[in-house]
């Protein structure tokens, strides 16, 4: 066989469909990765951030009445085991997390004023469970009964759950642009070696074996599926970053949490690799195969 191996298959490097469609399913592939991998960087990073916070609200209308509730909430709290940290947010920060929607110019004097919960952020020092909240319920109630207990984690569930199920849809994603590829592959394969029966035949009655030929196509498809990737890779690296850019904009805490961590960039330089090592195994898998009926 030596260097005549590859006249079996005619076909320049990286020309026809072949190594496009694999750099178009690489791309696919890291894109679906990358998301897969920031969503669950920030679900990670939200979960312990949010894991032992529990939210106050002294539901009280008359601004005095809830005005000391709030503190004697505070001084009750405090005493309590597990506090890590304590905070009574002020009624400015308040003000400013409802601008966007009620605006502002609002007169208490007018009587016009709708009244805002004041919040207390408390963080504990493990997990925020059941019946640490009861325990913080019976400190509470008897000097501020207006006051509602909630963990973090408890109204923010459902936000992980989708994110979660996202998560899992890009990792089916991925396996499904696998296998794509590898039917790409298998396609690809079959139809050079229908193109090309009469010369293997030829490089059979010359004493070659089915490996020698099985060899030739994994190397010529090896070649494409790598050039492929490569673009690929470039392809969905410049829609990952331009994404980033998009949503670091946004300035949201879940955001800053998903982005991408070294072991996510090794994971994604892998993908090509792993793209090229698919067509090379399915390329000898399928020749080997088809050599056996052939002759």
């Amino acid at each position: 066989m030596g260097r005549g191996e590859a006249e079996l298959i005619p076909q320049g490097r990286m020309s026809g469909p072949m190594p496009w469609v694999i750099a178009i399913m690489v791309a696919m592939t890291a894109i679906a990765l990358a998301a897969g991998l920031a969503l669950g960087n920030a679900v990670s990073a939200a979960r312990a951030e949010i894991e032992g916070g529990v939210t106050i609200q002294i539901v009280e209308p008359r601004a005095d009445l809830r005005a000391k509730q709030a503190k004697r909430a505070v001084a009750a709290i405090k005493d309590l085991p597990g506090i890590a940290g304590l905070r009574l947010v002020p009624q400015t920060e308040l003000d400013a997390l409802i601008e966007p929607w009620l605006g502002t110019g609002i007169d208490d004097a007018t009587g016009t004023a709708i009244p805002i919960p004041a919040l207390i952020d408390v963080r504990l020092d493990r997990q925020a469970t059941p019946a640490r909240l009861a325990a913080m319920e019976q400190a509470v109630m008897p000097v501020a009964p207006s006051a509602k207990i909630d963990a973090q984690s408890n109204w923010l569930k459902p936000v992980f759950d989708a994110m979660v199920s996202l998560q899992l849809l890009a990792m089916v994603l991925v396996g499904l642009l696998a296998l794509a590829l590898a039917a790409a592959v298998l396609l690809a394969a079959r139809s050079a070696l229908g193109a090309n029966r009469d010369t293997i035949e030829i490089v059979h009655l010359l004493g070659g074996t089915d490996a020698q030929v099985a060899r030739v196509f994994q190397r010529s498809i090896g070649y494409d599926a790598a050039g492929g990737g490569a673009v690929g890779l470039v392809l969905a690296m410049v829609v990952i970053f331009a994404l980033g850019r998009r949503f670091a904009g946004l300035g949201a805490g879940l955001v800053d949490n998903g982005a991408l961590i070294w072991s996510d960039w090794l994971l994604l330089a892998l993908v090509p690799l792993l793209a090229t090592l698919l067509a090379m195994v399915t390329a000898r898998l399928t020749v080997m195969h088809a050599l056996r009926k052939m002759l």
